[in-house]
């Protein structure tokens, strides 16, 4: 959004400011991310940049200020135009969490008010704020659809290592003695190899892929805040993941690998080479994303030591009222039809197409 369009308003003393991307870098914005006890790599402005650019999204930054000029809380939010089907509002598109960052509950609102207000005024069917939860335990968790999967990490990989059962030490050795090998890296041209496996992936579960152009915007926009993990077995990469850091917090939103070669353990050592660089970098808190409770991505993540956390996702309706709760569904026919049909299409054309359908699906 450039600067010559802003929208203001004013709640008890906290001043909103909706602004472009520069202007709210020029105002502290990815350090003040970098502070907040519940900031992700996802807040920063590099998440916004990498949708404008590769998708043409419409990026807005709101910003709270106290009374005295300091920066008091931020709001990134995505103008999500589908054709035909009008807007969305989201914060944030693309990932698992978002919503505002707040230094007080006042501030916190005024943006919420602010992110509602712009709905009405540029139109749009609604807002979705997606915020994080508590830790739920097994009674809880039974009735929510996804949870967040977070670990607590130690002070070094060797006692991450040996805080590990047997069996998950034994499956990361037997990776190793299978003859693969990791890196973790910040080259721009690992992007291209975390790619090739990742839309491989991607058309075997039947899902349209992101955009490498997508990939590539990240890493211009992160930069050493991006982590690329590869496995290789030869001259081959047959796992790759992606980490955004944020201070002592590590992200994962990505990682595949070939199926051909899982007998060879390889997402094994995807993780925990990505596990034990973080963790020896300074990182607390690894981020596993969403799992669906008891299903397998969520008990591969809890053998790592993640545990469950409510997504508190909130939807609002122009008028600013709740939405009311959505159901949990289970995949139906008609899913499963259109999984089972774009596994049918070509490699090629499903990495032709599939962008074009990926940038209008907002999860």
């Amino acid at each position: 959004m450039g600067a010559e369009e802003k929208f203001m308003s004013r709640t008890d003393d906290v001043e909103v400011v909706s602004t472009g991307i520069e202007e709210a870098r020029a105002a502290g914005w990815d350090d003040y991310v970098s502070r907040h006890p519940e900031g992700t790599g996802y807040h920063y402005l590099a998440w916004l940049q990498s949708i404008s650019e590769a998708y043409g999204h419409r990026p807005w930054c709101l910003v709270a200020l106290s009374p005295g000029g300091d920066l008091a809380g931020v709001l990134p939010l995505c103008e999500f135009r589908i054709p035909l089907l009008g807007a969305q509002w989201v914060s944030l598109p693309f990932c698992d969490l978002g919503g505002p960052l707040a230094s007080s509950q006042k501030a916190a609102a005024a943006l919420r008010d602010k992110a509602v207000e712009l709905t009405r005024q540029r139109g749009g069917k609604g807002l979705n704020l997606r915020l994080p939860g508590e830790p739920v335990d097994e009674r809880e968790e039974k009735a929510l659809a996804k949870v967040s999967m977070i670990c607590e990490l130690p002070g070094s990989s060797d006692a991450l290592f040996n805080s590990y059962k047997p069996k998950l030490r034994s499956q990361i050795r037997k990776a190793e003695k299978n003859g693969l090998r990791a890196e973790v890296t910040t080259r721009a041209d690992a992007i291209e190899a975390f790619y090739r496996v990742f839309s491989v992936n991607m058309h075997r579960l039947g899902s349209p892929v992101h955009s490498l152009g997508w990939f590539q915007a990240l890493q211009r926009s992160y930069g050493e805040r991006m982590l690329t993990g590869l496995v290789w077995h030869g001259e081959t990469v047959v796992g790759a993941g992606i980490v955004l850091i944020n201070g002592t917090r590590a992200s994962i939103p990505w990682a595949s690998t070939l199926a051909e070669y899982n007998r060879l353990a390889p997402n094994m050592l995807l993780y925990w080479t990505l596990l034990a660089h973080v963790t020896d970098g300074g990182c607390h808190t690894f981020d596993f994303g969403r799992s669906t409770p008891g299903e397998g991505t969520y008990r591969f993540k809890k053998q790592w030591g993640a545990e469950p956390h409510e997504l508190n996702w909130l939807d609002l309706k122009p008028d600013g009222q709740p939405e009311p709760a959505r159901k949990s569904q289970q995949p139906g026919g008609l899913r499963n039809l259109l999984e089972a049909t774009w596994r049918r299409l070509p490699l090629p054309v499903a990495n032709l197409i599939g962008p074009g359908v990926r940038k209008y699906v907002s999860l």
